[in-house]
């Protein structure tokens, strides 16, 4: 059985999408069921398909060519790391 920390890449991008806050990057202040964004909506900010976004926070084994990774993560981390004033 696989340890709880072997998918560290899913671990954080949920952790960081957990503390955004939908208002403050303009997507809908509806009742949600979890804190934070959709993945979907990290996905369209991202400009990457909500199943890639998908399978990286769920950690699917796969090769993917490093330059597509690393634009990727350039987006992600772009998103992530924006502020707005009421991200906690």
């Amino acid at each position: 059985m696989p340890a709880e920390n072997d998918n560290l890449l899913g671990t954080y991008l949920k952790d960081r999408r957990t503390r955004l806050d939908p208002a403050a990057l303009g997507f809908s202040a509806t009742r949600r069921r979890t804190p934070g964004l959709r993945r979907e909506e990290v996905a369209q900010r991202s400009n990457i398909s909500a199943t890639w976004y998908t399978w990286l926070e769920q950690g699917r084994g796969m090769i993917v060519y490093n330059p597509v990774t690393s634009s990727d993560a350039d987006r992600i981390q772009s998103l992530i790391t924006s502020k707005p004033a009421s991200v906690v």
